[in-house]
C-alpha cells in the first residue's frame, strides 16, 4: 500500500493539477468561489447558513487544499453531516453520501452487477438469434456511492461524504482505507478506476467504537463540540431568519439548561431547531409552560429524557434559562 503522508504526484496521468507548495488548484471546483485561505471558507460557509468557527474553517480549507480527507468527530447533532452539506454548496459540488451500517459491504458502497437487466440481456440475445452477449459491460454495472465518488459520470468533482464510519464493520474500514488512499478501485471484469481529481471527502464519527489508527492518519481530524449559547443563537437566526431574536435567546437558553442535565440523548443542532420551528409555527415568541408542554416532543426524542426533565421541573428549568437568556 502507498504511503499515505506521501507528497508525491501518482504514478500515470502525469499527476493532479497543483500549484506551488503542493496546494491543488481551484480549476478543480469551477464555478466555486475563490478560497485561499480558512477565512474565505468560513466566509462560504456563513453564506450558506453554516456557522464555523475558525479552526473548523482552516481543517476544511486545509482537506481542499491538500486533497485529504477530513475525519470530523463529536456529539450526535453538531453538525457534522451538515458541514458536508454545506461544502458541497460552497464547492458548487454534487453531495455523495454514503450512509454506514452494521453489515455494510463492498456491493452496497461500491458496485454490483445489475443481474435483472444481464438475464434480460441474455433473453434479449436468445430471442434475437445473435451471437453471445458481453454480460459485465459497463452497461450492466450498478455504481453505488463510492464508485460514484471515484469516477462521476458527469465528469463533476463531487463531495463525498461517508456518514457515521464507526457503525461499519473492522473489514469494511480497512477497504475504505486503501481506496482513500490510492483513490483506485479495481473491477475484476473491468479493469482498475482510478479518480484522477478525488472527491473532497468528510468522515463522520459518533465514536459508538474507536476507528483504527489508519484511518486517522489518512485524514485531518477535526473533533466538533456542541455549540456554545451564542453560537446556536447565531445558528437559529441563521436558519431561521424570520424567527425573531426574543424566541431565539429563549430556547437557546432552555436548550442549554437541557443539556446540563442527566439525558440519555442530549438535544442536538438539529432539535433546536426542530423545536424553534414547532414554537414558530404555533406563533409563540417568547418561551411559556404551557407552549413549552405541548412541543417538548419536537425537543426531546425518547420517553426517559421527557420523564427526567419533568422530573426535574420545567418550570424549574426555564426559570435558570431566563438567566442566562
Amino acid at each position: 500500500m502507498p504511503n499515505p503522508d506521501s507528497d508525491r504526484p501518482p504514478e500515470g496521468g502525469g499527476g493532479r493539477p497543483r500549484a506551488a507548495g503542493g496546494i491543488a488548484t481551484p480549476s478543480a471546483w469551477p464555478g466555486a468561489p475563490a478560497l485561499p485561505d480558512p477565512a474565505a471558507v468560513e466566509r462560504a460557509l456563513l453564506a450558506t447558513g453554516y456557522i464555523a468557527d475558525p479552526a473548523l474553517a482552516t481543517s476544511c480549507f486545509l482537506a481542499i487544499a491538500l486533497e485529504r480527507p477530513l475525519l470530523l468527530e463529536g456529539e450526535t447533532g453538531s453538525g457534522k453531516t451538515e458541514l458536508a452539506k454545506a461544502l458541497a454548496e460552497v464547492l458548487h459540488a454534487p453531495l455523495i453520501r454514503l450512509q454506514c451500517y452494521e453489515g455494510i459491504d463492498i456491493g452496497q458502497a461500491l458496485y454490483e452487477w445489475n443481474h435483472p437487466r444481464q438475464l434480460l440481456a441474455i433473453r434479449q440475445t436468445e430471442l434475437r438469434g445473435s451471437g453471445p452477449v458481453n454480460l459485465y459491460g459497463a452497461e450492466f454495472l450498478a455504481r453505488r456511492p463510492l464508485l460514484q465518488a471515484l469516477d462521476p459520470e458527469d465528469g463533476r468533482r463531487p463531495v463525498l461524504l461517508v456518514d457515521e464510519l464507526d457503525r461499519a464493520d473492522d473489514e469494511f474500514e480497512a477497504f475504505l482505507l486503501e481506496l482513500l488512499s490510492d483513490w483506485q478501485v479495481t473491477i475484476p471484469e473491468l479493469g482498475p478506476v482510478r479518480s484522477e481529481h478525488p472527491p473532497a471527502v468528510i468522515l463522520t464519527s459518533n465514536r459508538t467504537r474507536e476507528l483504527h489508527d489508519a484511518i486517522k492518519r489518512r485524514c485531518l481530524f477535526h473533533w466538533l463540540e456542541l455549540p456554545t449559547l451564542d453560537t446556536e443563537r447565531r445558528i437559529v437566526r441563521t436558519r431561521l431568519p424570520w424567527v425573531g431574536e426574543r424566541l431565539a435567546r429563549a430556547v437557546t437558553a432552555f436548550v442549554g439548561e437541557l443539556r446540563a442535565l442527566d439525558l440519555y440523548k442530549p438535544p442536538g443542532v438539529a432539535e433546536t431547531l426542530d423545536w424553534t420551528r414547532a414554537l414558530a409555527a404555533l406563533g409563540a415568541d417568547d418561551l411559556s409552560l404551557p407552549a413549552i408542554d405541548l412541543t417538548l416532543g419536537s425537543l426531546l426524542k425518547y420517553q426517559e429524557d421527557l420523564a427526567t426533565v419533568r422530573a426535574t421541573g420545567v418550570a424549574a428549568v426555564l426559570e435558570r434559562s431566563r438567566g442566562h437568556a
